[in-house]
């Protein structure tokens, strides 16, 4: 896709310095600018290079005065990041936009769909599964029996959604993600054998959520795991059953959240966090990556360490942990002093 300077100015209602004209084809970092590139300065330290960028139209706060001679168009807006950060979702809805139902492809009898609806080759729609308008599902996308999708939502090549799922609006599921496979839920027999207890609940996703590439979320045992308004979950996270996570939490890869752990709103999880099962966990909560959580946290708590424990803490005890062969030397010279003075 090709766009003039002038027609990305109206997208940003910005204003155009230099070749109305210039036409962009590709995006780059502004120091990796090429002829034909879209590119943007926001980051007072990258300046110098928007004297030597090759890039064709760069995006610039309106505060921006050249100090030098500039060879790029520049278009001048009121945030140049999130102009530049809304100019990529409105490419990606142009480069996303696609409409009709490809062959081979299977849709069950009983299963509806709105308008502008996409579905690729080879995706699936299995029984009373229910698509709003909008939907895009990729090609080798699964959607089980009586599953029901909201407006605006993509499901991107490889998704796999198990029966019963709840998907509301705007909803975003990268490819290979898995939702509503069986939670991990077993008991032992009289003979210490691992019988499992039938998952029969499901999954809901609120309006607004984004899960990752390859994370799986598991249907409940009974009732609903739910993630609600807003959540954004990383690639590779794993979400086990019954778990109900609060609106606008934001999980990174590779965390594990153990069965009927409750989490609450606007959280922070970083990489590799592990928390336990049947915990509540508060809302506002930041969590440092690889923390591992075993008990219940307030709100507004920042953890580190496992088991966790308060990041100012942590950080303050890790002062003494490198120093800990140090210490134990100066004891043990202290006490021997002592002892050679009785």
């Amino acid at each position: 896709m090709e766009f003039t300077a002038e027609q990305i100015a109206g997208i940003l209602e910005g204003e155009v310095l230099g070749n109305p004209e210039a036409k962009v084809s590709k995006l780059a970092k502004i120091e990796e600018g090429v002829d034909g590139a879209l590119t943007f300065l926001a980051n007072p330290k990258y300046t110098p290079y928007i004297y030597t960028t090759k890039a064709s139209v760069t995006i610039v706060n309106r505060d921006f005065v050249p100090e030098k001679e500039i060879t790029t168009t520049l278009i001048k807006v009121d945030d140049a990041y999130k102009s530049f950060s809304k100019l990529l979702e409105y490419y990606n809805q142009v480069k996303n936009n696609k409409v009709g139902i490809e062959n081979p492809s299977f849709k069950a009898e009983t299963a509806t769909h709105g308008e502008n609806v996409y579905l690729g080759a080879f995706s699936y729609l299995g029984e009373n599964v229910v698509l709003g308008e909008n939907v895009k599902v990729y090609p080798h996308a699964y959607i089980g029996d009586n599953t029901t999708v909201g407006d605006n939502v993509t499901i991107f090549s490889g998704a796999k959604i198990y029966s019963e799922t709840v998907i509301g609006n705007g909803c975003i599921i990268n490819s290979g993600a898995i939702i509503g496979a069986d939670g991990f839920g077993y008991a032992p027999d009289e003979k210490g054998e691992f019988q499992k207890v039938p998952q029969t609940g499901n999954v809901i996703l609120e309006d607004n959520v984004e899960i990752g590439a390859a994370a799986t979320i598991d249907r409940a045992t009974l009732g609903s795991t739910i993630l609600r308004r807003g959540v954004k979950i990383d690639n590779q996270v794993q979400i086990a059953h019954n778990v109900d996570i609060g609106s606008h939490t934001v999980i990174a890869a590779q965390t594990g959240i153990a069965g009927s752990t409750k989490i609450g709103e606007y959280c922070m999880f970083g990489g590799q966090v592990g928390v336990a099962g049947h915990l509540t966990i508060g809302n506002n909560i930041k969590v440092q990556a690889q923390t591992g959580i075993g008990h219940r946290v307030k709100d507004g708590e920042k953890l580190y360490g496992s088991p966790a424990i308060d990041y100012g803490n942590y950080v303050k005890s890790y002062v003494h942990f490198k120093n800990l062969p140090k210490i134990v030397s100066q004891l043990n010279k202290l006490e021997k002093k002592i002892n050679n003075n009785e």
